[in-house]
């Protein structure tokens, strides 16, 4: 499987602005993100302005650095980040807009198991699947050498259902969704929502990482699958 550490090191240019002094603490989670969001630009998984991004810094209090609304993944900048808290607003005045999706990241954060980093991609693969298996509410993977770079699964013979969620501009319903699907069947290590990408999670940054490169390759198997015919 792909090291996230060894991806990290891929020398990039990007821009130099100074760290502001309430993200001093962070320095690193800051430039993990920065350069997390290069790569996936470059892979054409976080186009335009798409993707949010987060670590958690603190647990409890929970309080995560999210990647700010409206700004390119392929050249974020050290001041491109929020501080939020659970309820995914900023706990710091003169910060910018966070993303629209914070609340996503603060469900997984605090509703699900030892989350420490959540990535949202806007791939064209998870784009168009998750219209095609709308309707059966999500896609069972089975079978694939690949699953087992998911957290805890350890063979090939594993089956994952990653579920489907409509698209809504109504972002708290959509992570009251998230919350009680999770409560009452559990969400193993992602979900899509339909039209618009990917969200999963891991205990570092390098985990999530590493488990976007896994649900990426899957996907892009089974649309080459289904084209294939």
């Amino acid at each position: 499987m792909h090291s996230t550490r060894k991806n990290l090191t891929i020398m990039l240019t990007l821009p130099e602005v100074a760290l502001p002094a309430h993200l001093l603490p962070y320095a690193e989670q800051v430039e993990g993100l920065r350069r997390v969001g290069h790569i996936f630009w470059h892979r054409g998984w976080s186009l335009g302005t798409s993707s949010n991004y987060s670590v958690v810094v603190e647990k409890d209090p929970l309080l995560l650095l999210v990647t700010a609304s409206g700004k390119d993944k392929g050249q974020l900048r050290s001041d491109d980040f929020v501080l939020v808290g659970a309820n995914g607003q900023p706990t710091l005045p003169d910060q910018p807009k966070s993303s629209a999706e914070t609340l996503l990241h603060c469900i997984a954060a605090s509703k699900f198991a030892d989350v420490g980093a959540v990535l949202h991609t806007h791939s064209v693969w998870s784009t168009l699947l998750s219209q095609r298996f709308a309707a059966q509410g999500g896609i069972l993977f089975e079978g694939y050498e690949m699953l087992k770079g998911l957290s805890g699964v350890k063979t090939h013979a594993h089956r994952e259902w990653l579920p489907i969620f409509d698209n809504t501009q109504d972002i708290p319903a959509l992570a009251e969704e998230v919350a009680a699907m999770h409560a009452e069947k559990g969400i193993a290590h992602g979900y899509l929502i339909r039209g618009h990408g990917i969200y999963t999670w891991g205990k570092d940054l390098d985990e999530a990482y590493r488990q976007i490169e896994i649900w990426e390759f899957l996907l892009e198997c089974l649309g080459r699958q289904i084209s294939l015919g």
